[in-house]
């Protein structure tokens, strides 16, 4: 079968092509999802991604190769197995990023990519409370919402707390600038997550021209010299070809793209040399510069009821659930991440390098995936921290010819003296606001580290307690990095890859350089910036439409 488009994951990024590329009528487009349809009301209620973080049914449950920094513990790396991708599992906070961020990516050489450029498709993509503005967007299809008017008590102590230091208060992390102290926007809409599927796809698929085969693995990109044709798919045990006659447009993520690309002959040579894998074209720099956001979290105990009472008992479970059914309200309707800020700890620089997340609820992380997220069976709360941009790099790489078998990620974290230094900085930090009267004022004590880091903030006890405890706060981005070089780089400023007609990337593997924050958002506007981008190029002659010309006129 063939289609002009054929769109490889219907993540946030792909079902965002999949409704721009398909609004006109004028072109066919199909989406192969390697999950399910997210139809299990857990995919709607934005607390639900605690019942998906451990789910094989909707999650790949990825881990990195053991990370030497890291008492060479193997990392959970969740990514979404399910129509919508990671943007149906994850803890929706939008955050688009700092400015520089994207100054940075357009002054690597990526033209078009500055803030300047890239701001018109953030407003594009949303509908805002701030309604439409300079910077934000009224009538988009994703809404963003503000958790202000429904935080727990104990978090307007950490606002407080913040007052109180001195921190400036940041009502807008989407604004004009980052940094500051402040409540987190969210992705709902009506107390609903408001994912790229359901504000983008499922829309678009009730058109004729826009099709989706789920349970369908890409096992390779077909080519014909150096242009991509279609791609060969593995569905319920069938191998299924479906050819393109536009572009190929890989859409499956950090992880699944630079496998796919390497499965498919695209990537090192020597890689490819050692499993077998014939070369189309050798591109060293698919798989490299993988970037990540790695975090840890400090527990505390609390004298004043937290959100551990609610969700840790039948009767708070209850209640929580009755208010969420008749008013689309409550901590069901919210990310548990609920404030927290940009913060700079750099004497050298005004700009943020650190985030933090104030939760008003703590719950460990189980070990054992046969576990679920359990409260603390006693009021508390915890503050997270992670360095905004880490320069440790890491890389994907297939491990064996077969598509079954999962990537091997290396992820490399704390690999340079800066990510250390930041460590250190966001312990330190996280100590110096929890000294503040408003938290300690309902603070009995803290639990984790605890006694094990010393008060006055010895470094090397900090550091050890993160090694130990830190992980991924699953912001994998970069592996398929955008650049002029074909050497350091994968794809063009046009999101094409280097060296191959008819084939794009769109998702989080093109930045550059990670954003300072949660990518959601981010990735949402390469989709729409990318769509944009096609369909200009769809006003020219394709490859086989020139060589026709070509023939026609010798």
């Amino acid at each position: 079968m063939t289609y002009d488009y054929i769109i490889v994951g219907a993540g946030s990024a792909g079902c965002i092509l999949a409704e721009r590329l398909s609004a006109s009528g004028q072109h066919s487009v199909l989406v192969l999802e390697a999950g399910g349809k997210a139809d299990s009301f857990w995919f709607r209620i934005p607390v639900g991604f605690a019942k998906t973080y451990y789910d094989p049914g909707c999650n790949w449950m990825y881990y990195t190769e053991p990370e030497a920094e890291l008492a060479d513990r193997k990392i959970y790396a969740p990514r979404g197995k399910v129509q919508g991708g990671s943007g149906s599992i994850n803890a929706m906070i939008y955050v688009r990023g700092a400015p520089r961020d994207f100054d940075d990516w357009a002054a690597a050489g990526n033209a078009g990519w500055s803030y300047k450029d890239v701001l018109p498709f953030f407003r594009q993509l949303e509908s805002h409370e701030a309604g439409d503005t300079a910077v934000h967007g009224a009538s988009g299809p994703i809404h963003v919402t503000s958790m202000k008017r429904g935080i727990h008590a104990i978090t307007r102590h950490f606002l407080d707390a913040c007052d109180e230091m001195g921190i400036p208060r940041n009502d807008d992390f989407n604004g004009a600038k980052i940094e500051g102290a402040g409540v987190y926007d969210v992705n709902t809409h009506k107390g609903q997550r408001e994912s790229s599927n359901v504000a983008y796809l499922e829309p678009a698929l009730k058109r004729s021209n826009v099709h989706i085969e789920h349970h369908a693995l890409t096992s390779r990109v077909l080519f014909d010299g150096l242009r991509a044709t279609g791609v060969e798919v593995s569905q319920n045990g069938v191998k299924r070809t479906f050819h393109a006659g536009r572009e190929v447009l890989l859409c499956a993520g950090a992880v699944d793209t630079p496998k796919l690309l390497q499965l498919s002959g695209i990537g090192p040579k020597e890689l490819l040399a050692r499993h077998g894998v014939p070369v189309v074209h050798a591109l060293p720099a698919v798989g490299q510069n993988l970037q990540d956001h790695l975090c840890a979290s400090y527990y505390y105990r609390a004298n004043m009821p937290t959100l551990n009472g609610d969700f840790g008992s039948l009767p708070g479970k209850l209640k929580l659930g009755l208010q969420y059914l008749l008013t689309r309200k409550g901590p069901l309707a919210m990310s548990v991440n609920q404030a927290g800020g940009f913060f700079s700890m750099d004497p050298a620089s005004p700009l943020a390098n650190l985030q933090l997340y104030f939760n008003p609820l703590s719950y460990r992380i189980p070990k054992s995936n046969r576990s679920q997220l359990t409260p603390e069976p006693y009021p508390g709360f915890l503050l997270a921290f992670n360095p905004c941009r880490p320069t440790s790099r890491g890389s994907i790489e297939i491990a064996s010819p077969d598509a079954k078998d999962a990537a091997l990620i290396h992820a490399n974290y704390l690999t340079t003296q800066k990510d250390i230094d930041e460590v250190i900085q966001g312990s330190r930090l996280i100590r110096s606001i929890m000294q503040a009267p408003a938290l300690r004022a309902v603070t009995v004590e803290e639990t984790l580290p605890g006694a094990s880091v010393v008060p006055d903030g010895d470094a090397a006890a900090m550091l050890h307690y993160f090694r130990e405890n830190s992980g991924s706060i699953y912001h994998l981005c970069g592996s398929c990095a955008m650049g002029p070089d074909p050497q350091t780089a994968v794809v063009d400023e046009r999101l094409r890859v280097h060296g191959i007609e008819g084939l794009r990337i769109v998702d989080a593997s093109i930045f550059p350089n990670v954003t300072s924050g949660n990518i959601n958002a981010p990735v949402m506007m390469v989709a729409e910036k990318g769509a944009q981008m096609i369909l200009a190029d769809a006003a020219e002659p394709t490859f086989v439409q020139r060589e026709a010309l070509a023939a026609a006129s010798a």
